[in-house]
């Protein structure tokens, strides 16, 4: 039988590397050989961050091909660096892939992308290739990408996917309301950027969607049982991350300072506030200090990330004596092994932005959260935690915008003392992590999908109806 080999292509952000890098892992253990496809730039983040421990074995190699930005380009800029990867990459990753196919001899059997990358599923198309799409956030947020066209006719967007209606909309009875403002390709950047978003990444997203072999996303049917019923197309094969509890997460693009965990061994179980935004989450000068002297004010151990160029001490002046009086009772650190700290007893909640990957990874270890939603999909994340799941609870802005000291300092009391939130975490934990454990629901979309990559056909790849996949 011909060796398998899938190629992987995820979205050059944290939040879609990671994961995408957790199923290319699952992969090699199950003895498929993957080529990890990442942008230069990004290529050379996590090959920095990476040691030789973080090697999951022989059969993953990581390669990487231009994005088209220029040296003096901002990557930052969503809009640009989205429109220039889909017009040169293309190119770029047909010549990889023959280069591979003569190389090793053994040709690419599939192609799983990220679903921001529409444009692969033309590459794969030219190229007589296996397609899958990957959803590395809710599938709320995927059948969102899958309902564009019911939203154009209903007139909640129009063409270029600006909201119409100032109201609550819903895809399903059966799923929460969103708020069409908060649309990820709404909230993105200005409008020209979202314009990009729109037309770009979600309507060729949409597109790829429809014309892959296969949907997987990092999500279970006990979180969200509406969205999989209105779009069964989308396997949930997650948490991808509660079947690696134990190991060490790759793909970071900056070092994880490990000290952290030292200290939190230190610290009385649950009495931790654990704060992390993201990769992307950026504050003013004024929400840093509100920030910083609320967690002060709570009187209570605190774990704060301050990411390297967003949120962090070299951009941001702390306020006067704040590291004197706060001392050993803070520990701030630029990047956290976030796995292993929501996996500490001594955690106690988790300040967060929402996105989906530190969702599920709270959710995973039973965590209780303080929602702070900064944009794209965090928004609705943080609805499913407070609303739907009743895991945690919204951190509210005043009049200006700010979340102040006073409102950080609340609603921390509020949580820790809230012990019905406290069960919900440990119940919803319960459910997802059986969802990936041998023969269970996430599990086995797992293996028929494994099994459905190894379907070898010299032919073109058919097609197939998504929804009569079981």
């Amino acid at each position: 039988m011909k060796s398998v080999h899938v190629l992987v292509i995820p979205n050059p952000a944290q939040g879609h590397v990671i994961p995408l890098l957790e199923v290319a892992r699952c992969l090699t253990i199950n003895g498929l050989k993957v080529t990890f496809v990442n942008t230069e730039a990004v290529h050379k983040l996590i090959m920095s961050a990476w040691s030789e421990k973080d090697d999951p074995n022989d059969l993953m190699q990581m390669v990487s091909i231009p994005d088209g930005m220029g040296p003096l380009d901002d990557r930052n800029d969503v809009g640009k660096l989205n429109e220039t990867m889909s017009r040169v990459m293309p190119e770029k990753l047909e010549a990889l892939i023959e280069g591979i196919d003569k190389l090793d001899g053994e040709k690419i059997t599939c192609i799983i992308a990220d679903y921001c990358m529409g444009w692969v599923s033309k590459v794969a198309q030219k190229m007589r290739i296996k397609l899958a799409t990957f959803c590395s956030g809710s599938a709320a947020f995927m059948a969102l990408i899958m309902s564009v066209q019911k939203l154009l006719d209903d007139q909640v967007i129009d063409n270029n996917g600006v909201p119409l209606k100032d109201q609550m909309t819903q895809l399903s009875t059966t799923m929460p309301s969103m708020n069409p403002a908060h649309f990820v390709w709404a909230c993105v950047g200005d409008s020209a950027t979202n314009k990009i978003i729109f037309n770009i990444t979600i309507l060729e997203g949409k597109e790829a969607a429809e014309m892959a072999g296969r949907i997987i996303c990092n999500s279970t049917m006990e979180l969200e049982p509406g969205a999989f019923n209105l779009f069964p197309s989308i396997l949930p094969i997650g948490p991808l991350l509660a079947t690696n509890s134990f190991k060490k997460q790759v793909g970071h693009f900056w070092n994880e300072d490990s000290t952290c965990l030292t200290w939190l061994d230190q610290q009385p179980v649950s009495s931790v506030i654990y704060a992390a935004f993201g990769s992307f989450t950026i504050f003013n000068q004024t929400q840093f200090e509100e920030l910083a002297l609320g967690l002060e004010l709570t009187n209570r151990p605190f774990l704060w990330v301050t990411r390297p160029g967003g949120s962090g001490s070299k951009d941001h002046v702390y306020p006067s004596g704040y590291m004197e009086r706060v001392g050993t009772r803070g520990k701030i650190v630029s990047w956290a092994p976030q796995q292993e700290v929501l996996n500490h007893p001594s955690v106690a909640c988790f300040m967060s932005h929402c996105g989906w990957n530190s969702t599920m990874e709270g959710v995973s270890n039973g965590v209780p959260f303080l929602c702070w939603p900064y944009f794209a999909d965090q928004f609705f994340n943080s609805t499913y935690v407070c609303d739907i799941w009743k895991t945690g609870m919204g951190l509210n802005k005043d009049d200006t915008g700010i979340v102040t000291r006073v409102e950080i300092m609340s609603k921390v009391e509020q949580l820790l003392n809230n012990n019905i939130v406290k069960q919900s975490a440990l119940n919803l934990q319960e459910k997802v992590v059986n969802s990936v454990r041998e023969g269970n629901s996430s599990n086995e979309n797992l293996h028929k999908f494994i099994n459905w990559i190894k379907e070898w056909n010299d032919n073109a790849p058919e097609n197939d109806n998504l929804k009569s996949y079981s």
